[in-house]
């Protein structure tokens, strides 16, 4: 198993789903960013989840792109992103998936980015803007380098497209909750428990829930039917209101949601 799926199934052993927590690098700067995710890895995540800043980002929510703006304001660059990754690595053995979209991989070049993120000891990319039809160079790159990619399933995929998610997808498929950009939301659309079955029967071994999951309350009902739940927003907004110590109180305030008893099958 990879360090994601280890992640995963060590969470599982001792009776819970998967917390997955996203924040910006770069953001306020780039040293608080690197202490805020090590204070998610001290705070109850199981994995941590980096965003580089990108001008154009078609899946963001308000609160998400305002932070990855000042980020990009403050001259974040991409080596910066290799920064963060390294010195996350070296404070804590949570694994950092890398959530970006395609065009900056692209523009950086797929082996050379590949090969950068497994020395800065990265564990792989969640990629939200490219499906794995169309994604045969980082295919072939993850696979030479052993890194996670974790493609998105929507409630509106047909049953082919998640039948190529789950073949192509590793680490886990990213089950998104709703249709629409991140944020957080009263209340969580039913479609992603259903989603969630429809991707167990096309096989898939790990499924984690995201986008509009912002309470303890919400975790524990994603953890009821899937193997874990991804948090940004909620924790974003943290970050910008109370600095790093806020950040660590909502994330262990999070995390009892992950306790919720599982349905889900065990891998």
């Amino acid at each position: 198993m990879s360090r994601v799926e280890q992640a995963i199934q060590r969470a599982h052993d001792a009776g819970r789903s998967a917390f997955v927590g996203y924040l910006p690098v770069g953001f306020p700067d780039l040293d608080t960013s690197i202490q805020a995710a090590i204070a998610l890895a001290e705070n109850g995540v199981d994995i941590i989840e980096l965003g580089p800043p990108y001008s154009d980002p078609v899946m963001d929510g308000a609160i998400i792109q305002e932070a990855t703006t000042a980020a990009l304001a403050a001259g974040f660059r991409m080596k910066d992103l290799f920064t963060a990754i390294r010195a996350i690595t070296a404070a804590t053995d949570v694994p950092v998936l890398v959530m970006t979209y395609w065009n900056p991989v692209l523009q950086y070049g797929v082996d050379r980015y590949a090969d950068d993120l497994l020395a800065a000891g990265g564990a792989g990319l969640i990629t939200p803007d490219i499906t794995p039809d169309a994604a045969a160079e980082w295919i072939a790159a993850s696979e030479r380098t052993g890194l996670d990619r974790v493609f998105l399933a929507a409630p509106t995929s047909s049953d082919e497209r998640l039948d190529l998610v789950v073949k192509s997808s590793t680490g886990f498929v990213y089950t998104v909750s709703t249709m629409g950009i991140t944020g957080e939301r009263a209340e969580l659309d039913r479609a992603a428990r259903t989603l969630v079955g429809r991707l167990r029967a096309h096989g898939a071994r790990r499924a984690c829930v995201g986008i509009g999951i912002s309470t303890a309350e919400q975790i524990a009902g994603v953890s009821e039917y899937a193997d874990g739940a991804i948090v940004g927003t909620a924790l974003v907004r943290a970050l910008r209101d109370g600095g790093v110590p806020a950040l660590a109180e909502v994330a262990r305030n999070l995390a009892t949601g992950t306790s919720s008893v599982r349905s889900a099958p065990e891998n």
